[in-house]
C-alpha cells in the first residue's frame, strides 16, 4: 500500500532519515519502533506530507505521493495522529468530530443564506456519525465535554476517532501510547484492532511500549541513526543482534533489556 524509496531528509548537516526504504501491506497493522532519534517521526512527517524529502520516493497503491501537501494526502485516506493531541480545546468532544469532513454546505457564504436546510441535514448526519464514532470507542459519556478537559488518554482516543469521521484508507500514529494510563491504552489498542479487522483500516503504529506493539502489531519495523536496521515479528525483532546494539550497545548478554 505504502512504499518508501530510499528515503533522506537532512536538517542542514544532520541527516534525521538517511536511506530508509520499506513498505506497508495493505490491511497490516506495522509497529515502528526504535530508540529515540532514530528518524521514525521524521519518516512519518515526510510520508504523511508534513515535510518533503531532502531525495527519494513515496508511493500509494503504486501512484508517487512524494512531497503532496497533507490535505491533498487527507482526500486520498492517508491520515495521521501526533504524539500531543491537536484537539479544538473548546469544542465538544462531538464537535471535534463533527468539524473533520471536508466540503461542508456551511463552508460558504451562499449556501449560509440560501442553503440551510441542506446545511442542517448535513449537520444531523455528522452529529449522528459522530455519535456513532464516541460509542464504538466507548467515551459517548464524554460527547458534551469541551475537548481541553479531557484526559491525555481520551484525547488520543479523541484522534483515533476523528480518522473514522471520513474514508480513511491508512492512519500513521505516532505515540499513541504516550502519557496513557495501561486502561485506556488497552481500550486504545481493542480499537485499533477493532478498526483493522472489521472495517479494513492499514496502520502504522511508532511506539515505545513493547507489551502494545506485541498485541496489536505485525510486523514490526525497527529503526536506528535514520536508517531501516530489520523488519520481522516482535520476537524476531528482539532477538536481532542489530536491534539490540542500536537499543542498548552492549551486545547479545542483555537481550532480555530490549523494550523494556
Amino acid at each position: 500500500m505504502i512504499v518508501v524509496d530510499d528515503i533522506h531528509k537532512h536538517f542542514g548537516g544532520f541527516h534525521a532519515v538517511d536511506g530508509a526504504s520499506l513498505s506497508i501491506q495493505p490491511g497490516s497493522i506495522t509497529g515502528l519502533i526504535g530508540p529515540n532519534g532514530a528518524g521514525k517521526t521524521t519518516l512519518f512527517n515526510v510520508i504523511a506530507g508534513v515535510l518533503k524529502p531532502t531525495s527519494g520516493r513515496v508511493t500509494m497503491n503504486g501512484e508517487d505521493i512524494t512531497g503532496l501537501p497533507p490535505h491533498t494526502l487527507f482526500h486520498k485516506g492517508l491520515l495521521r495522529t501526533f504524539q500531543i493531541a491537536h484537539e479544538f480545546s473548546s469544542m465538544t468532544c462531538r464537535e471535534n468530530l463533527m468539524m473533520v469532513p471536508g466540503n461542508q454546505s456551511g463552508e460558504t457564504l451562499w449556501n449560509t443564506w440560501f442553503g440551510r436546510k441542506r446545511i442542517a441535514d448535513e449537520e444531523r448526519a455528522l452529529r449522528a456519525k459522530a455519535d456513532e464514532v464516541l460509542e464504538f470507542l466507548t467515551v459517548q459519556h464524554l460527547a458534551d465535554n469541551k475537548a481541553g478537559q479531557i484526559s491525555g488518554g481520551q484525547k488520543k482516543l479523541l484522534e483515533l476517532g476523528r480518522t473514522m469521521m471520513v474514508d480513511a484508507k491508512i492512519v500513521f500514529l505516532d505515540e499513541v501510547g504516550a502519557g496513557v494510563n495501561r486502561t485506556l491504552l488497552n481500550t486504545i489498542g481493542d480499537a485499533i484492532l477493532r478498526l483493522n479487522q472489521e472495517r479494513n483500516y492499514t496502520f502504522v503504529v511508532i511506539e515505545h511500549d513493547m507489551d502494545f506493539i506485541g498485541k496489536i502489531c505485525d510486523p514490526v519495523i525497527c529503526m536506528a541513526e535514520g536508517k531501516v536496521l530489520a523488519e520481522g515479528t516482535l520476537a524476531e525483532i528482539k532477538a536481532n543482534e542489530q536491534v539490540i546494539e542500536a537499543y542498548l550497545g552492549t551486545g547479545l548478554k542483555n537481550k532480555e533489556q530490549v523494550g523494556a
